[in-house]
């Protein structure tokens, strides 16, 4: 089975981001010849002396109108050797909730640069905040390469000032790429325009970058989310909870424990749509079946007796608040849901917001704003079973509920037990 890598694209407006996944979906032979059809179609009727590649992922007609990507476009597509989910994320400041939700589940990150521009506000902004949403590998694209006569001094120049701001950054893997997005310049095939550049084409970095390895394997974690009955199988005695592994591996015979009970029992069995597994890991889907008939319900946690999460009711978190019509306020009551979890919150500090431009951190506030993130101390109603969201963004992390609305209105990423 091919192997899924997601990706999310940022940069700032104009930087070619849209023309860029385009190309990649074009040269890639990734679309219908309909589509391109219609899409050079528009190019006409617009005047363009091009075929508008952008065209392919801007679906929002008002993204289409001002030229400007606005909510998170998703795009599939496969090539032999891998599977890519594309999360287009706006470059737009006021749409940095849009860009944390995109990058919150992304395996990469890429930072689009304009060669003739080079690091702006954005692309520093969508840097930072990659490396805070904790996405293992990032990429420089310094894309419109033909703009500046495909110049290595160029290239190297915005390189350099990019290493010295992610020195700043929790970056684990940094790679930088030239490209020119509207004539196909290392994007899908290696560019006979810049023979200076020995590393791969874009494409190529895709769908070799390691990721296995960024999973975490050690700490076995798996919420339950629901309870497969004995009435619902053709086994009358079966009893099986179904969820997704979040964390380590787990086999039949293992030894577990369940939380919040502490009840113990080992592993009798594991098993998938298609049948018992020897062994299940992260992402995998899976019922699991206990030796023992324990009282196990949707919000438990089936762990490891001697690796267990922390247990607690107060965190510390760094939340991105995504609510228009009302800021985040100490003493706000919320819907938190955490893994298969769901309790409610009550915000008793606000410690500081963070300039995600500047890095600087602002202590005295008293609200989070809209797109603004901050540091938060929360206290749920019942203990929560989790991680560093830096140690695992399964257990790490969760959202914010307007219980009156039954809108998402923050998205956080757990930093530890608060501190007394």
């Amino acid at each position: 089975m091919a192997e899924l890598l997601r990706f999310a694209t940022a940069g700032s407006v104009d930087d070619g981001k849209s023309t860029l996944i385009g190309r990649l979906l074009y040269d890639s032979k990734a679309i219908f010849e309909d589509q391109l059809e219609a899409v050079e179609a528009t190019s006409r009727q617009r005047g363009d002396e091009y075929t508008d590649l952008a065209l392919l992922t801007d679906g929002l007609r008002a993204e289409r109108e001002q030229g400007i990507t606005i909510d998170v476009a998703y795009r599939y597509f496969a090539t032999p050797k891998r599977k890519f989910i594309i999360a287009d994320t706006p470059g737009h400041i006021q749409y940095t909730r849009n860009m944390v939700t995109g990058c919150s589940t992304a395996d990469l990150t890429l930072v689009l640069v304009d060669a003739r521009h080079g690091l702006v506000e954005q692309s520093r902004r969508h840097a930072f905040l990659a490396s805070l949403l904790r996405v293992p590998h990032l990429v420089l694209c310094v894309n419109k390469m033909d703009l500046v006569d495909y110049d290595q001094a160029v290239f190297d120049r915005i390189c350099d000032e990019f290493r010295a701001f992610a020195t700043k950054l929790d970056v684990t893997d940094l790679t930088f790429i030239p490209v020119s997005a509207l004539k196909g310049d290392n994007v899908v095939n290696r560019s006979e325009n810049m023979p200076w550049y020995e590393g791969s084409s874009l494409l190529h970095h895709l769908e070799s970058v390691f990721i296995a390895s960024d999973r975490n394997l050690i700490d076995a974690r798996f919420p339950v989310q629901y309870v497969l009955r004995p009435m619902q199988t053709a086994h009358h005695d079966y009893r099986g909870y179904a969820g997704t592994v979040a964390g380590g591996v787990f086999k039949p015979g293992d030894d577990i424990v369940v939380l919040p009970s502490g009840f113990q029992s080992t592993i009798a069995s594991i098993e998938t749509a298609d049948g018992p597994v020897t062994e299940a890991f992260p992402p995998m889907s899976v019922s699991i079946q206990l030796s023992d008939d324990l009282d196990v319900s949707r919000g438990d946690m089936i762990c490891r007796p001697h690796n267990q999460p922390h247990v607690g009711q107060d965190v510390d978190a760094m939340v991105c608040w995504m609510n228009e019509s009302a800021s985040l306020q100490a003493g706000a009551k919320l819907g938190i849901k955490h893994t298969t979890r769901s309790a409610r919150a009550l915000v008793k500090d606000l410690q500081y917001r963070l300039d995600v431009n500047t890095l600087h951190r602002e202590n005295e506030i008293n609200a989070l704003a809209l797109n603004e993130i901050g540091r938060v101390t929360l206290r749920t109603t019942v203990p929560l079973f989790f991680d560093d969201y830096r140690r695992n963004r399964e257990t790490g992390s969760f959202i914010l509920i307007d219980e009156a609305t039954n809108a998402t209105v923050g998205a956080g990423m757990i930093l530890g037990p608060a501190q007394p």
